[in-house]
């Protein structure tokens, strides 16, 4: 019996892992996609009726898909230690809520989410994915420094320009919209010009809020996102080629490449030394 059940663990385990199943999982995530869109508009009876028994039928595949996932998995119990089975299985489960009754909003709305199912299917968006998530922390200490230089502004804003415009400058909060006005570039001369009417020197409070803000809190966001992404990428490269990066920092391509000539340097010395045995 045990050996049946590792035969059919091993069977489904390769059409797991195989490109065309994954392909074909992809696949149906996209018509799942196309679906919701088509849902939008105003169709005929008969083409919505056919669009709700593709939308059962989405929901089954994936179903099966999620169960020859968890059946092929090799310990059961370390299957939901993965973010994304738990996002997978999340999603499947909502997916299998009636479109009928009181919860037709709601079933509606988490079927749009499987669209999201494509993320954890192709492993370059995971990649991406991980890397916003880990770069989140330091971001939040640039968001941070950010919101006290925001508010900064804003006080000043609000006790220079109140008098001016009172819907743009009333208030701390009201002045924080709209310097994120002035940080995102929409219509912030038409802001500026209106100060400079009374205050001439104000573009120094633009200016400077600016090049503060778009140039180098922007800039530094930027960078910290690319440097997580660099160590997932290093990460990712490291354990296609049989590296841990537990314990240490995994080896990088120009390591692994030097690593491959010493040892064909090494087989070419044991190979002149040993001629007969070649």
């Amino acid at each position: 019996m045990s050996s049946f059940v590792d035969q059919v663990q091993h069977r489904l385990k390769k059409v797991d892992s195989s490109p065309l199943f994954q392909w074909s999982v992809i696949t149906v995530i996209v018509m799942s996609a196309l679906l919701i869109g088509a849902k939008t508009h105003d169709l005929p009876e008969q083409v919505v009726s056919l669009l709700s028994f593709l939308d059962s039928a989405i929901t089954v595949f994936f179903v099966i898909e999620l169960s020859i996932r968890f059946i092929a998995y090799p310990n059961k119990k370390t299957f939901f230690k993965s973010g994304w089975n738990i996002f997978d299985t999340i999603i499947v489960i909502g997916s299998l809520i009636p479109a009928g009754g009181s919860g037709v909003l709601l079933a509606r709305l988490l079927r749009v989410f499987r669209v999201l199912r494509l993320v954890s299917m192709v492993p370059e968006l995971r990649l991406l994915i991980n890397a916003l998530i880990k770069a989140i922390p330091r971001m939040g200490y640039i968001a941070l420094l950010m919101f006290v230089i925001f508010y900064i502004y804003a006080a000043v804003g609000s006790i220079l320009f109140h008098q001016i415009n009172e819907v743009l400058w009333g208030d701390v909060s009201i002045s924080m919209l709209t310097l994120f006005r002035v940080a995102t570039f929409e219509d912030w001369t038409d802001v500026m010009y209106e100060t400079m009417a009374v205050h001439p020197m104000s573009w120094v409070y633009y200016l400077t809020f600016i090049f503060l803000t778009a140039f180098i809190f922007l800039n530094m966001m930027v960078g910290t996102i690319l440097e997580v992404m660099g160590q997932e990428h290093e990460n990712f490269r490291a354990e296609a080629h049989g590296e841990s990066a537990e314990g240490g920092e995994p080896a990088s391509r120009a390591q692994i490449e030097k690593l491959e000539r010493e040892l064909s340097e090494i087989k070419a010395l044991l190979i002149a030394k040993h001629p007969s045995e070649k």
